[in-house]
């Protein structure tokens, strides 16, 4: 046992020194590695020390970032210390006290590593070696006080070197130190040595470098004060060769052991150093009695034992003589013993010392490694720290056992079956599928078909493979619920791969370098292949148990039992492990697998997992991981002799007092394989699989770090174009990264200004690569990469130092280095927390978004094929929220208009020309009323951008697009009112020609009356004499009543259609015009001279394709004159100006397809306007006939008749004349008033019902639309929908009202409504206009009442209008007093009101009332969800892309190509393929915007540029019309004179319910 109580050196004094520290309730092995991962505001601001408690955690924080200051800080600052007189004999009494605020540094790295569990232990060990410290090899205080030998904790450290006999051949040495076979030196010294043992040896081990501090000494901070807990420590560190003679000291690697304190104290550790060791070296100033006894114990001294004698003045003759006497005993040779002398410095006797220990290395014959001291260390009374691993250790070489002699490819296709060639072979199948080459022969769907055939085999044959043995072994001892278990079994499985790989892939390695040089490109990708299969770590076996998972979901009876597989992953990743993200080796996801461990992620935070996304990209080998182990203290794998390929991910834990800052619960590191791998760039593909990887890695990041190594330019240069290229793509989607070059490899002070003009340089190579990617992706509006992203020249580029201060392998770590990674951090951080938060995505959308991004980057044309399930989700709610707006604007403007109609309309008193400045007068009203509702929806849209929950800033681009909507919206609405003022007007001038009429004959007929009532009043008649007289005079009086003179409505209509079709050179043809009613009753026919080109003649004419286009315009123009001619007006000229601008429209939009010319556009208007002619005449007749002023005379004659006997016989009327008055006056102007409103409360009904969401965006339309479609099964319906699409949906839109309508008599219960609305008014309305203005009643004389009615007009005129001549005569010679007739005026309100109420709720026609009304809701819904009208050139799917003015159109689901009458030219084929799979593949077509050329689908944009067509969001998108198309194959070809479509055999087994899934999942429908 070791005697280290001789001090007082023991368990007390631990607990006393932790306790100072602050580290005794983490004694013993208590702190974790995971603990110090998070980040937090310590691990990322460093703030002074103020107390003793901080300085192991500052030590800690720096050595995670590789900063070899950390040792520094091992006192505390006292302010009095600057101000003290150096003479003050009180000052060294209080040397003590001083003593208590410092540290030495041995007794804190002995004091952490007591308190550090075993893996952060490992990880201290691992950076320490990196700082180039020496590390501890023995550790006090270890077990039941016994020392510990610390294997574990060294196990993680690698280094490589390169010994003499290889540096010819610039060959290395990589190897795990405690398992290499390395010459092994121990360094001890007796209590009363005055030389510094550790100063020496670092002056040895510096040689021919700057001297460095690998050995803590007492010239160091904190290196004088006494130690409390640190003798006894052995540490260790090694002298490796880099491979240049004069720079190393030893040709070959050497470790040195220097044990801490007086051998006497230290016994157990000596003998074992002593027993260990090729040779020990004992400092010493003399020998005393007990120590002349240890060292004359010890055997073989002549080869390995050496005296370093420090040969002082005093008494040295003396001292000189104790060496001597044990020489001579020992029969030690002289060369064993060097002897310093006072007159030799030390740095001269350092050089004295390494030729000695050099010459010695001549004699070494066998060499321990420290591994395989293991034995001697128990025997001698060490404990292992490894010892508790042993279950683990043995697992895990179960597992490599399994390997044997076995070659690792040959392995690991029998223990990781699933990740062999199938997965591969399928991932490659998923891509063939997404880019469509190589079809062969058969058509593009068979083709699409066979691949997902072939898939579904492979998933066959992968769910038959049976887990293997070592697969077994690994799962369970993963699913260990002791943690630390589990965390040993992985670090073993770690080191043992480690060793392996390193063994067997040095060879390969050294034969691919061989190849490089030869650029046989063959052979490169050969043994490129070679090291990958020949690589095997923990991530293989990760990705086997990912496919294990994946594999099982596909097979019901093994699902179960691997459902806890995702939830074993997810704690790892929680653990600190990372977790492969993309499989570099297949170059694919496992998005199941991937999806179902991160969701589980999700559940075990309570589904608090905002994430702050952060990747490093760059070049091979520029130091991308070293930067984010730096950063973030974590591990990814540096370089251990495996080639790892793809992405990895891992979570680091955002503490809670940064967490509001960051707005983040986890900060997701990704680390990837390097870009532009310089071996690999002969390799063809190379370049589009770094594109990948960018645009992947970049699109899933919110911070990206582009690594800059700055020595290979035409690197730099490719490395730039790909991730610029990438950052093009993310700002097409929506994507905002921040972006950060890092150049590393820059020193000196001035290096920031020196490479100002690198920085610009930089900039200028951005903007060249940009603009070829913009080429590229065609944008050619982006010139610079700023238009790409922020990006500020000064703030976006950090210059970090090299790595290592001199030349490696015995370079310390640069402390500039680490400074700069920690500045950049910080910056970094606080950049973020400055950073106007968009919302923050959580697991759930981060996995949406890696699957959209994962399935554009599998399609070769990445902004076309891009598509993704939040941006459609968040495009979605914007457009619900327009279609809101959009209703709420047109509702604003409806009801002002009608209000200002019944203005016009109730100004009874005025000519013509002020009727004429009325309407100027409200055009300008409405102007400045659309402009502010124009305001208001902008200010909608703007604040919907700024709001946090509605992911806005994926749809950015979109909003200039619902900006154009809302001015083009705004447009409309006023062209349509003043069309419909202009209206007004022209019904009040034509209106007012009528009334002249009937004013002028009431005044005879009143007159008449009066004249007959004298002759009759002196003698006594019966009513029917009385009648038969009043009879007689009617026939006089209204005999001569002139009817209304007739316009020549078809004149009126040819007039319009000359003035549209003015610019066209075609009057000869209009004036040859006789008779326009009798054009266009026969069916339009298209002829050959309706097209110019030869070829169109032969083929649309043959193909019927024009005819069909020519009727469907005809059917969608007949049915616009039939809505209007359904309504009870008058024509008007702008009736004919519309249809001629929906014409228009259709010929526009239709134009590049069928290039027609002016005679088909002539003969087609004609046409047209022949039945409009017919049409509109008719309506004309009508009005005239209704608005007649004998038969407007005649609807008055019984009123007449009733008031001259009621004269004659004097009796009282007041009651019949207000019944009279209500019956001709109120009645119409409330079924007016109602009908006026009714169709905007139809509209808000439906908007506000369970029905609201059909009409909620455009898509959920068109999938509602399809469904009916679906579950009705009628094949006309199909047609009529493909094909005459705005019919269609016109017709649809008007049944759903009529149903809507007819259920639970909704009609009547809105006209009920609205009629209590009107009658409330009408009632007000008599209560204020019987009273003066001073509020009193009105007198009660006669006169009264015509007050009375003024009064009511008066404060009707916005609601109703009251007909001035229906009044006059409803109240001719009225003989009542004002207050019964008021009496009896409200009692008729009253009656009306029961009258309506049953008239409505008999009343059964509700597509007469829908026709008459004049807001139709029919069309009011139609604009809501018809959108642009435009329809895909290739299957014409309609548009559903939000708002009008959109600059691209879109559809969730294309259809085959067939269903829109394409059909092959040469077999007459009705074509199958759907344009989603034709533009992604290298397939061409030819069509009348061609000129008839062939051109490839890839590139459709040259023709169609305002269309994008992306890939279907998964197969099944498409099913629904598979199905449809297989369902009605031949009745399609039938309808299309065409033979039917060759439809894959896949298609046929597509059912109805799959169908309707298929829908769903286009439509993103949940």
């Amino acid at each position: 046992m070791s005697a280290m109580n001789t001090e007082g050196q023991g368990p007390a004094v631990l607990f006393k020194f932790l306790s100072k520290l602050g580290l005794e309730k983490f004694y013993p092995n208590k702190l974790t590695l995971h603990s110090l991962l998070e980040i937090n505001k310590n691990s990322t601001y460093e703030d002074a020390v103020i107390s003793l408690e901080e300085i192991p955690w500052y030590f800690i924080r720096k050595l995670f970032k590789i900063n070899a200051e950390c040792r520094r800080c091992t006192h505390l600052s006292n302010n009095h210390e600057e101000n003290y007189d150096e003479f003050d004999i009180d000052l060294y009494t209080a040397v003590d006290s001083a003593e208590d605020n410092n540290v030495n540094p041995l007794d804190l790295i002995t004091a952490l590593f007591l308190c550090a569990d075993s893996f952060l232990q490992q990880e201290m060990a691992l950076k320490m070696s990196m700082c180039q410290f020496s590390v501890p090899l023995v550790l006090p205080f270890g077990n039941n006080s016994q020392s510990t030998l610390m294997l574990w904790a060294l196990r993680d450290i690698v280094k490589e070197w390169c010994p003499h006999d290889l540096s010819e051949t610039k060959g290395f040495v990589e190897d795990n130190i405690i398992q290499a076979n390395i010459p092994f030196y121990s360094f001890v010294r007796l209590k009363n040595c005055s030389l510094s043992k550790s100063q020496i040896l670092n002056h040895v081990l510096s040689c021919g470098q700057q001297n460095h501090n690998i050995f803590i000494h007492r010239d160091m901070e904190g290196g004088t004060l006494k130690r409390n807990i640190a003798n006894g420590l052995v540490e260790v560190c090694w002298s490796l060769p880099s491979g240049r003679q004069k720079l190393d000291i030893f040709p070959e690697p050497i470790a040195f052991a220097n044990l801490r304190g007086d051998i006497c104290e230290s016994m157990t550790q000596f003998s074992f150093l002593y027993q260990a060791s090729n040779a020990t070296f004992v400092f010493l100033d003399k020998i005393e009695e007990n120590e002349h006894k240890i060292l004359t114990s010890l055997q073989d001294v002549k080869s390995k034992l050496f005296l370093v004698v420090n040969h002082k003045g005093g008494n040295a003759r003396e001292d000189m003589m104790s060496v001597k006497t044990l020489l001579k005993e020992l029969d030690l040779p002289n060369t064993n013993v060097k002897t310093k002398d006072p007159r030799v410095n030390v740095a001269e006797f350092s050089n004295k010392l390494g030729a000695t220990i050099k010459a010695s290395l001549m004699n070494v014959k066998t060499v321990l490694s420290i591994e395989n001291m293991l034995d001697k260390a128990v025997e001698l009374g060490l404990s292992v720290d490894e010892s508790k691993t042993e279950t683990q250790k043995k697992a895990a070489g179960e597992i490599m056992a399994g390997i044997g002699v076995r070659s690792i490819p040959h392995y690991k296709k029998q223990q990781l079956p699933l990740q062999g060639d199938d997965w591969k072979k399928l991932s490659q199948l998923e891509k063939k599928e997404c880019r469509m080459k190589d079809t062969g022969t058969s058509g593009l769907e068979e083709y699409k078909s066979q691949l997902q055939a072939e898939k579904q085999k492979i998933r066959e044959n992968l769910s038959k493979q049976k887990m293997s043995k070592g697969m077994k072994s690994f799962i369970e001892t993963l699913s260990t619920s002791d943690k630390e278990k589990r965390d040993f079994f992985l670090k073993w499985m770690k080191f043992k791969f480690n060793t392996h790989s390193r063994d067997k892939l040095t060879v390969l390695r050294n034969k691919f370098k061989e190849q490089c040089k030869t650029k046989d490109a063959k052979l490169i990708a050969e043994l490129d292949q070679a090291l990958v299969d020949s690589s095997l770590g923990i991530e293989h076996y990760m990705r086997e148990m990912g496919l294990i998972y994946e594999v099982s979901l596909h097979s019901p009876n093994s699902a179960d039992k691997m459902s806890h597989l995702p939830g074993l992953a997810a704690e790892m990743l929680l653990d600190g492990y990372p977790l492969e993200l993309l499989d570099g080796d297949a170059s694919n996801i496992p998005e199941r697998w991937v999806t179902d461990v991160l969701m589980e992620l999700h559940k075990k935070v309570g589904e608090k997992s905002r994430l702050l996304v952060l990747t490093v990209l760059g070049v091979q080998s520029s130091g991308k991981s070293t930067l984010l182990n730096t950063m973030f203290g974590v591990q990814f794998a540096v370089s251990s002799g495996r080639c790892t390929r793809g992405a990895f991910m891992l979570f680091l834990k955002v503490g809670e007092d940064i967490k509001r800052d960051l707005n983040v619960d986890f900060i997701l590191l990704i680390d990837t394989e390097g870009l532009k791998s310089p071996d690999l760039a002969q390799l063809d593909d190379s370049y589009e699989h770094d594109n990948q990887l960018a645009t992947f890695v970049i699109g899933l990041s919110d911070v990206t770090i582009i690594n800059i190594a700055m020595e290979n330019a035409t690197e730099m240069k490719d490395v730039l174009q790909i991730t610029a290229h990438a950052f093009l793509r993310m700002k097409q989607i929506g994507k905002k990264p921040v972006c950060h070059f890092v150049h590393q490899n820059v020193a000196g002070v001035s290096a920031h200004s020196k490479s100002m003009t690198e920085r610009q340089h930089l900039l200028d190579q951005l903007n060249e690569m940009t603009q070829i990617a913009a080429e590229m992706e065609r944008q050619p509006a982006i010139k610079a990469f700023t238009d790409v992203l922020d990006y500020d020249i000064e703030k976006n580029n950090w210059n970090i130092p090299g790595l290592w201060h001199g030349t490696p392998p015995m370079a310390p770590v640069n402390t500039g280095y680490s400074e700069a990674v920690a500045e950049f951090k910080k910056n970094l951080l606080e950049t973020l927390k400055s950073k106007e938060k968009d919302e923050v995505s959580e697991i759930p959308e981060f996995l949406a978004w890696m699957r959209s991004l994962w399935k554009a980057v599998k399609y070769e044309n990445f902004i076309f094929s891009f598509r993704n399930t939040l941006v459609a989700h968040a495009y979605d709610n914007l457009c619900k929220e327009f279609s809101q707006w959009e209703w709420e604007f047109r509702k604003e403007i409806l009801c002002w208009q009608t209000a200002a109609e019944l203005e016009i309309l109730n100004d009874n008193e005025s000519q013509v020309e002020t009727w004429s400045g009325l309407v100027a007068s409200k055009k300008s009203e409405v102007s400045e009323k659309i402009e502010r509702q124009q305001i208001t929806m902008k200010k909608k849209l703007n604040d919907y951008y700024k709001r946090k929950d509605r992911r806005v800033n994926l749809i950015e681009k979109y909003k200039i697009d619902f900006l154009s909507s809302i001015n083009s919206l705004a447009k409309e609405i006023q062209h349509s009112v003043c069309t419909k003022l202009d209206c007004v007007l022209d019904l009040k001038i034509g209106s007012k020609k009528v009334q002249d009429i009937q004013r002028k004959y009431r005044s005879e007929i009143e007159e008449q009356v009066m004249k007959l009532l004298s002759d009759c009043k002196d003698s006594t008649r019966s009513d029917e004499q009385l009648t038969q007289e009043f009879e007689k005079m009617w026939a006089q009086a209204t005999g001569n009543v002139p009817h209304l003179k007739e316009r020549d409505i078809p004149a009126c209509i040819l007039s319009q259609l000359r003035k549209n079709v003015s610019n066209l050179n075609v009057n000869e043809i209009l004036q040859n015009i006789d008779e326009l009613k009798e054009i266009g009753k026969d069916p339009f026919k298209t002829r050959g001279d309706h097209v110019d080109s030869f070829t169109k003649k032969f083929q649309y004419l043959w193909g019927g394709d024009l005819q069909r286009f020519a009727d469907s315009v005809i059917e969608i123009s007949t049915k616009f004159v039939l809505d209007k001619t359904k309504t009870t007006g008058d024509y008007h000229d702008s009736f004919t100006r519309e249809l001629l601008e929906k014409i228009d429209d259709s010929l526009k939009q239709s134009y590049k397809r069928y290039k027609t010319n002016t005679q088909f556009e002539i003969d087609l208007k004609l046409h047209i306007c022949g039945i409009a002619a017919r049409g509109f005449l008719k309506m004309h007749k009508k009005f005239m006939s209704d608005n007649d002023s004998r038969i407007q005379l005649e609807k008055y004659k019984t009123q007449y008749l009733s008031d001259f006997l009621d004269l004659y016989k004097q009796r009282d009327h007041s009651q019949r004349k207000a019944a009279d008055f209500v019956r001709c006056c109120i009645k119409p102007a409330v079924k007016d008033y109602i009908s006026r409103s009714l169709g905007i409360d139809i509209v808000d009904e439906i908007l506000t019902s369970c029905h609201s969401a059909e009409y909620s965006s455009r898509s959920f339309f068109q999938y509602n639309i399809q469904k009916e479609l679906l579950q009705k099964e009628n094949f006309e319906n199909f047609i009529e929908y493909i094909l005459t699409y705005e019919m269609y949906v016109k017709d649809w839109i008007f049944d759903h009202i009529l149903k809507k309508m007819s259920e639970g008599k909704t009609l009547c219960k809105l006209k009920t409504k609205s009629l209590q609305v009107i009658v409330y008014k009408i009632t007000e309305a008599i209560e204020q206009a019987s009273k003066t203005k001073d509020g009193n009643l009105l007198q009660d004389n006669n006169e009264s009442i015509t007050e009375l009615i003024n009064n009511m007009r008066k404060y009707l005129i916005k609601d109703i209008s009251i007909s001035v001549e229906a009044e006059k005569t409803t109240l001719f010679q009225i003989q009542s007093t004002c207050h019964p007739f008021i009496n009896s005026l409200k009692s008729s309100i009253q009656d009306l009101k029961k009258q309506l109420n049953e008239e409505f709720s008999n009343a059964d026609d509700i597509t007469e009332t829908l026709n008459k009304i004049p807001n139709k809701p029919q069309d009011e819904l139609f604009k809501r969800v018809f959108g642009c009208g435009q329809q895909c050139p290739f299957c014409y799917v309609p548009c559903e892309a939000g708002g009008k003015e959109h600059k691209q159109h879109h559809a969730a689901v294309h259809r085959p190509q067939g269903l829109g009458s394409f059909m092959n030219s040469e077999n007459r084929k009705l074509v199958e393929t759907l344009c989603t799979t034709d533009v992604h593949s290298d397939t061409e077509f030819s069509t009348r915007e061609t000129d008839d050329e062939w051109h490839p689908y890839k590139d459709y944009t040259t023709y169609y540029p305002d269309w994008h067509i992306p890939p279907d969001t998964t197969i099944e998108a498409s099913d629904y019309w598979k199905y449809i198309l297989v369902r009605y194959n031949y009745r399609f070809a039938q309808e299309y004179e065409a033979k039917p479509a060759d439809v894959p055999d896949a298609w046929r087994k597509i059912t109805k319910e799959q169908a309707l899934k298929g829908l769903k999942v286009a439509f993103n429908i949940k």
